[in-house]
């Protein structure tokens, strides 16, 4: 179905679309053997709040943005290779429900949809898409991710020395090897995770020891699938238009 779609005028037109949509900011998406699956709105759940993000399924990358306007504009494109995607389902909690984890080296995070059958489509459809690449270029599924990071609303104190209580003074930080809430003085070092950076990013000292002591098994990344606070306690927010700034702590 894919390779018959692959070169029509169809699935041509609809890969214009959504680039023109993204303007002159965007990256092109029209490459030969490219395909969109499908598309659709879900919640991204970002550092701040859950914020809603227009997603699109091609065979090899999954793309995503902000809403600027719906169907006719959206900003802030990213782009994942979806070789490196692995994705896990999140038990229901609360408001937020029909979730999963889109995981890779780079990059981790928390989506839901509207329905538990758009929910089951959309991981069915990535999977066979993630299923479909490994097996034509013999690799192997990844087994490195990112932490998904913890929402700030989820701590009100740091998370590792358990003490330090967040202040518009006393500012969150994400440790990027673990994804906790931490506090200034439990993260002030700096370590190179080359999949995440070219530069050394912060992580908090819990993680720093076990990777300066070469125990990468043991720094495994948080998980958290109780994220039912981060809707019910809004902080300070960004603007809408604003995703979780990957350069911000």
């Amino acid at each position: 179905m894919v390779d018959r779609l692959a070169n029509s005028e169809a699935n041509t037109r609809r890969i214009s679309i959504v680039e023109n949509c993204f303007g002159a900011a965007g990256q092109p998406l029209t490459i030969p053997g490219r395909v969109l699956i499908g598309e659709g709105v879900l919640t991204k759940l970002c550092r701040k709040k859950p914020k809603a993000r227009q997603f699109f399924l091609f065979n090899d990358i999954l793309v995503y943005g902000n809403i600027v306007i719906q169907k006719k504009k959206y900003n802030k494109q990213h782009i994942i290779p979806l070789e490196n995607v692995t994705i896990d389902s999140i038990k229901d909690e609360g408001e937020l429900r029909n979730g999963w984890l889109i995981k890779t080296p780079t990059k981790s995070f928390a989506v839901y949809a509207a329905t538990a059958t758009e929910k089951s489509e959309w991981m069915n459809h990535i999977n066979k898409c993630v299923t479909d690449l490994l097996s034509k270029s013999g690799k192997t599924p990844s087994n490195e991710h990112a932490a998904v990071w913890v929402p700030d609303s989820e701590a009100t104190v740091c998370m590792r020395c358990q003490k330090a209580k967040f202040t518009p003074v006393n500012r969150r930080h994400h440790c990027r090897k673990c994804g906790f809430v931490v506090c200034g003085p439990c993260s002030e070092k700096r370590f190179l995770l080359p999949s995440q950076s070219s530069k050394p990013v912060r992580i908090c000292d819990f993680c720093y020891e076990l990777l300066s002591a070469g125990d990468m098994a043991t720094c495994q990344p948080a998980r958290s699938d109780s994220y039912s606070q981060s809707l019910k306690s809004p902080l300070n927010d960004v603007s809408d238009d604003d995703d979780d700034d990957d350069s911000s702590d």
